[in-house]
């Protein structure tokens, strides 16, 4: 994974109203992306922060995820797989706007990559 940059690294929250008000109001982070009860992305320098809420369904202990950035989400993991990372779970996708996979570290930690749409040409 040479020459990528983390894109952003997100938490799971209980209550993500409570959380978005906590860095918005409190920590002063511009928010830049919500759906819902499901998703909030805050400005945070460099990188963006995210908080992954209960609208999902699912139900997370708290922790987080750093999430790489790349150019061709297929070639990676396909050159990540030939290095002996194994994938946790099937590709997402936000439709029309990224696709995105996780994996873990060898301490359990919890990666992922993604793949922005591209502007219709």
């Amino acid at each position: 994974m040479s020459g990528r940059r983390i894109d952003h690294v997100w938490f799971w929250v209980a209550d993500l109203e409570r959380a978005v008000a906590f860095y918005r109001d409190v920590l002063g982070l511009k928010l830049l992306f919500r759906t819902g009860d499901e998703w909030a992305e805050f400005e945070a320098g460099a990188a963006k922060l995210g908080l992954h809420g209960p609208g999902s369904g699912r139900r997370r202990s708290p922790g987080g995820t750093v999430v790489f950035r790349v150019d061709d989400l297929d070639a990676v993991r396909r050159d990540l797989e030939t290095r002996g990372v194994r994938f946790e779970d099937s590709e997402g996708e936000a439709q029309g706007y990224a696709r995105f996979v996780h994996f873990a570290d060898p301490d359990g930690n919890t990666l992922g990559i993604i793949e922005y749409a591209r502007a219709p040409r």
